[in-house]
C-alpha cells in the first residue's frame, strides 16, 4: 500500500484521478489540495465521490506532501515546477500530469508556454510516460512527465510505421478532434453550451502546444526529423479524441495489418481492431484503452490510422495511474480494467 496525493485536483483530469484511486486496492489516498477549495470536503465539490472519500480539499504543504511516497500534480502548467524540485530531494516521487516536464528543451518550452522554466536542470532527468514506449525507464523513475492527450494518441497511431522505416517522416498529417473537457473544467466564451452545441470547429489553427512534444516523441523513433501538419479541431461531445492520421508510404504490398497487430500485441491498453471496422469514441469512454484501426485507401500510397481514446483517462489521469502501476511493480492494469459505458 502507497501514499499518494494529488495536487490541484479541482479540474477535470484531477477527479477523473481521484475516481480511479479511490478504487485502487494499493493506494491510500492522503491528501487532495487545492488553494481556493481549502476546507471543502471534496465529496461536496464532487459528490461522485460521496462514501468513496472524505478528505477535505487542503493548501498544498510541501512538509506534509513529503510524507508520501507518490504525489500527483494535475496543475495547471507552470504550477507544478515551483514544487517538484523540494518534494524530490526528500524521496517522494512525482508523476506530473501537466506539461511542465515533457519538453526537454527549455528555451522551446518557455516559448509555447509563455514563461521560463524555473528547474530546467529537471528537464533531463524526468521520463516521458508513454508506457508502450518507456516501461522499463518508468519503472526506475522517480519523476514522469505524464503525455498529452493529443501525443497519446498521434504518437501511438504513428510508432509503428515510424520505426520500420515505412512511411515518409517529411508529410505527416494528424487531424484530430477532442471533447470539450479537454479545455479543462474553467468558465470561458468558448466552451459554454451555445458556443460549443451544434457547432464544430478547428482551433489553435496557428500551433498547438502539444505540436511540440509529439513532434519529439515522434522524432526519438524517425530516421529523419518529422514534418508534421498537426490541426486540432473542438466538437460537441464531453470527451473523447478522434485523430485521422495520414502518411505517405515508401513502400508497396505492406500487411499494415499484420504489422499494427504484431506491434501492440502485448500492449493490454491498445487494441487494434480488425481490417473495415472504424473505432468510436463512445467505445473507450471511461476507460484506458488506445483504439485503433488502419488502412490503405484503394489504388493509393497513402496510409491511415484512426485512433481514439478517452482524453481524461488514457490521455491524462488512467495514464497516470497506468505510470505508478509500473513505477511500484504492480500489475499495469489494477485499478484499470475500466468497461466503457454504452450508450
Amino acid at each position: 500500500m502507497i501514499k499518494v496525493a494529488v495536487v490541484g485536483a479541482t479540474g477535470y483530469t484531477g477527479v477523473e484521478l481521484l475516481r480511479i484511486l479511490v478504487q485502487h486496492p494499493e493506494v491510500s489516498i492522503q491528501m487532495v489540495t487545492s488553494r481556493s477549495e481549502a476546507g471543502t470536503p471534496v465529496a461536496s465539490v464532487f459528490p461522485n465521490l460521496r462514501e468513496h472519500l472524505s478528505l477535505d480539499f487542503c493548501d498544498p504543504d510541501p512538509e506534509q506532501l513529503a510524507q508520501c511516497d507518490l504525489v500527483f500534480f494535475a496543475t495547471p502548467h507552470g504550477a507544478a515546477m515551483a514544487l517538484v524540485p523540494e518534494l524530490l530531494k526528500k524521496g517522494v516521487k512525482v508523476i506530473d500530469l501537466s506539461a511542465d516536464f515533457r519538453i526537454k528543451d527549455a528555451e522551446l518550452w518557455a516559448q509555447w508556454y509563455g514563461m521560463p522554466h524555473s528547474c530546467p536542470e529537471l528537464l533531463s532527468e524526468a521520463v516521458y510516460g508513454l508506457p508502450e514506449v518507456n516501461r522499463g525507464l518508468i519503472k526506475e523513475a522517480v519523476l514522469v512527465a505524464n503525455p498529452g492527450c493529443y501525443p497519446t494518441a498521434v504518437q501511438l497511431g504513428f510508432l509503428p510505421l515510424l520505426k520500420n522505416n515505412l512511411v515518409d517522416p517529411d508529410s505527416l498529417i494528424a487531424d484530430a478532434k477532442s471533447g470539450v473537457s479537454g479545455a479543462g473544467r474553467k468558465a470561458a466564451m468558448g466552451t459554454l453550451l451555445c458556443e460549443v452545441s451544434e457547432s464544430f470547429k478547428a482551433y489553435a489553427i496557428t500551433g498547438h502546444r502539444h505540436q511540440p512534444e509529439i513532434v519529439q516523441g515522434l522524432n526519438e523513433h524517425s530516421s529523419k526529423p518529422v514534418n508534421l501538419t498537426f490541426m486540432p479541431h473542438l466538437v460537441p461531445m464531453i470527451r473523447g479524441i478522434q485523430a485521422s492520421l495520414y502518411a505517405t508510404l515508401l513502400k508497396k504490398d505492406i500487411d499494415l495489418q499484420s504489422l499494427y497487430e504484431d506491434f501492440y500485441k502485448d500492449e493490454i491498453f491498445v487494441d487494434v481492431m480488425e481490417p473495415g471496422l472504424s473505432p468510436e469514441t463512445r467505445s473507450v469512454s471511461g476507460s484506458n484503452m488506445c483504439r485503433m484501426a488502419v488502412t490503405q485507401p484503394a489504388e493509393s500510397n497513402k496510409v491511415v490510422v484512426l485512433v481514439v481514446e478517452d482524453n481524461l483517462v488514457k490521455g491524462a489521469a488512467g495514464q497516470a495511474v497506468q505510470n505508478m502501476n509500473i513505477m511500484y511493480g504492480f500489475k499495469e492494469t489494477l485499478g484499470l480494467n475500466i468497461v466503457s459505458v454504452l450508450p
